[in-house]
């Protein structure tokens, strides 16, 4: 049987699979903080028939050799970690981070996960939470007669009541740094979580230690760019077309060597 008719359909499978990221990466085109997916691929083992370098005569040894591949596969899904544009909304508790870092979030199961999504929101006691209600780690608790929320550009959290002048402090916001970001697991709510790939948290505040700053008033919008998607839609398009086709030739060839014995 002909290996690229395996061959071709490793091909398919692959491109199946970048198409599936594209689609993702443009469906999160509008999420807040939201970072873009992508695929890395690796060619499969090779069937040596001659080494190079093997012995060809006395005198001569082969320059190339011979080797077969056979085909491609997903080796990771990687996340793209550039910065993407800040939207002024002027809402005291919208936050962007420009540049590195992550907020900190804690989930109803006591573990810490992260994310960029700044659309910050108070709950029923004040706290500072996200749109599903997980609390900013560590907790920041605004009181009802709180009129004003200052957040300044190294975390510090603070307050006005009513004329009076004089902020009151309600806390810090810390921000993590992981070594390789990109190992971060995501689990959706635009949150990742910590894995061992990632390293251990960095825990500082906003401005030190390699991490960005605050900007309040502002959202980081997705850094995914619609038209390199569309390209690169239309390349894995392509390229799952040229490996079925490769399929069809298999099967013709293979149709003309039954049509010899015919």
């Amino acid at each position: 049987m002909m290996t690229s008719l395996f061959t071709a359909s490793t091909g398919m499978s692959a491109q199946q699979s970048e198409i599936d990221t594209i689609s993702n990466n443009l469906a999160n085109v509008n999420t807040t903080g939201f970072k873009k997916t992508r695929n890395n691929f690796q060619d499969l083992l090779y069937s040596t028939e001659i080494n190079p370098g093997a012995s060809t005569s006395n005198n001569t040894m082969a320059p190339t050799g011979i080797h077969k591949g056979h085909g491609v596969k997903l080796v990771g899904t990687q996340k793209v970690f550039t910065q993407g544009n800040l939207v002024h909304t002027g809402n005291d508790l919208d936050l962007s981070i420009d540049g590195d870092g992550f907020f900190q979030v804690l989930r109803p199961n006591g573990t810490i996960a992260y994310t960029r999504d700044g659309a910050w929101q108070k709950d029923s006691d004040g706290r500072i939470v996200t749109s599903d209600g997980f609390p900013l780690e560590p907790e920041i608790i605004l009181p009802p007669e709180a009129s004003k929320v200052i957040i300044a550009q190294d975390g510090r959290v603070s307050y006005l009541v009513g004329d009076d002048p004089i902020p009151q402090q309600a806390g810090s916001i810390t921000l993590s740094k992981f070594i390789n970001p990109s190992g971060l697991k995501p689990i959706g709510k635009n949150l990742l979580l910590g894995t061992v790939a990632s390293g251990e948290p960095s825990l500082t505040d906003p401005g030190n230690e390699g991490t960005g700053i605050l900007s309040q008033g502002f959202l980081e919008k997705s850094n995914v760019s619609v038209v390199d998607e569309m390209v690169n839609m239309i390349v894995a398009q392509r390229a799952y077309e040229v490996n079925s086709k490769a399929i069809q030739t298999s099967d013709n060839m293979l149709q003309t060597a039954v049509n010899i014995i015919r």
